[in-house]
């Protein structure tokens, strides 16, 4: 019997962490972690319809955050919207955003969503590599940004720049934004790294405003 297993037992929001753990240790080991996250998700969904107001949008914003690093978005849409019954005015500073894209189209057409969304802090970069050295510098500083990256980017691919960030930090923000398919394998595949929101070419602004949403409400960070 793991301490999990014991933890789940007694319903104690213990459990989910030692199953994000065991998924950690899985994942830094190469190894499919999405059991051990599906397995939290659904936990946290069952703690959540019998904890207080607090401890229950804790547990959907948990349970959403699971879903997604396993690609089920219509469920974490579902947990996420249930977490938002338990929101009520709550003021939040605004993360920086690093947008990753070597369109000046996509790129100005993301400055000007974001910035009608209230985003201010907003760094642009059309390359994978300077990309890396602005988001490094922007952790190194206690900062934790929101990036939204491309997937086809010349010379460094966005799913490059996404595994080497999430070896860097394992929990940093990253919404994927690309014309593929989200089943498609590189997306999966980029997913399963850790990236945390999926966005389609093209996008309206609501479907830009629902990605941020899910990724700041699950941020741990």
């Amino acid at each position: 019997m793991t301490l999990a297993e014991n933890e789940m037992k007694k319903n104690d929001l213990k459990a989910g962490i030692l199953l994000l753990l065991a998924a950690e240790c899985k994942a830094k080991q190469g190894k499919d972690r999405s059991g051990e996250l599906l397995q939290a998700a659904k936990f946290y969904q069952k703690v959540a319809r019998k904890e207080k107001p607090a401890a229950a949008k804790y547990a959907y914003l948990c349970a959403a955050k699971c879903f997604l690093r396993i690609g089920q978005y219509d469920k974490a849409m579902g947990a996420f919207e249930k977490a938002k019954k338990y929101v009520h005015h709550i003021i939040e500073e605004k993360k920086p955003i690093v947008v990753v894209d070597d369109s000046p189209a996509i790129t100005l057409k993301l400055n000007d969503y974001l910035q009608r969304l209230g985003y201010k802090d907003i760094h642009t970069f059309a390359d994978g590599q300077s990309a890396l050295k602005s988001i490094k510098k922007l952790i190194q500083s206690s900062q934790n940004p929101i990036v939204l990256l491309d997937m086809d980017l010349p010379g460094m691919t966005g799913d490059e720049v996404a595994k080497t960030l999430l070896k860097l930090k394992p929990e940093l923000s990253i919404i994927l934004i690309t014309a593929d398919e989200k089943t498609s394998p590189r997306v999966r595949k980029t997913i399963g790294w850790g990236s945390t929101a999926f966005v389609q070419k093209p996008f309206s602004i609501n479907e830009l405003k629902n990605a941020l949403d899910v990724t700041i409400s699950g941020s741990i960070t």
